[in-house]
């Protein structure tokens, strides 16, 4: 998907958060969004579910309960992003970069961080039941409250 492309669902997002009638939510299912540049988006509520994000850049993205079920994210940049109550349930987040991420409260079931930057990511409240953490790097996460149950690959 070419970038102008993007910026008008942008657009028409921001108006449909709005309130505006001339506005539409975001809907980016399947969408291919390789290296998709994101950085700071406004997509609260958005529908990524499925869409492929490999080496997408959505730093400081702002994704408070969007739907990303089954997204490809690997590699992604989602340093400082907002992810809030945001459904990642089987996710591909392998390498994907969520240093200070907040996920509070995020749906992480059966998703795959093999290897993903957490570092200071605040996990509070996430459900991570079933997720695959092998080589995740935690230091500093905040995983108060988090359900953990299942959880594969992570050496404590």
């Amino acid at each position: 998907m070419k970038q102008v492309e993007i910026q008008n669902i942008l657009d028409l997002h921001s108006l449909w958060l709005k309130g505006d009638p001339t506005g539409k939510r975001a809907d980016l299912k399947f969408a291919n969004l390789v290296g998709a540049d994101l950085k700071g988006a406004y997509l609260a509520g958005a529908d990524l579910e499925g869409a492929y994000l490999v080496g997408a850049d959505l730093e400081n993205a702002y994704l408070v309960g969007a739907d990303l079920e089954n997204a490809y994210l690997a590699g992604a940049d989602l340093k400082g992003a907002y992810l809030a109550g945001a459904d990642l349930a089987g996710a591909d987040l392998e390498g994907a970069n969520l240093e200070g991420a907040d996920l509070e409260g995020a749906n992480l079931k059966d998703a795959y961080l093999v290897y993903a930057n957490l570092e200071n990511a605040y996990l509070a409240g996430a459900d991570l039941k079933g997720a695959y953490l092998a080589g995740a790097d935690l230091e500093g996460a905040n995983l108060v409250g988090a359900n953990l149950k299942g959880v594969k690959g992570l050496s404590i």
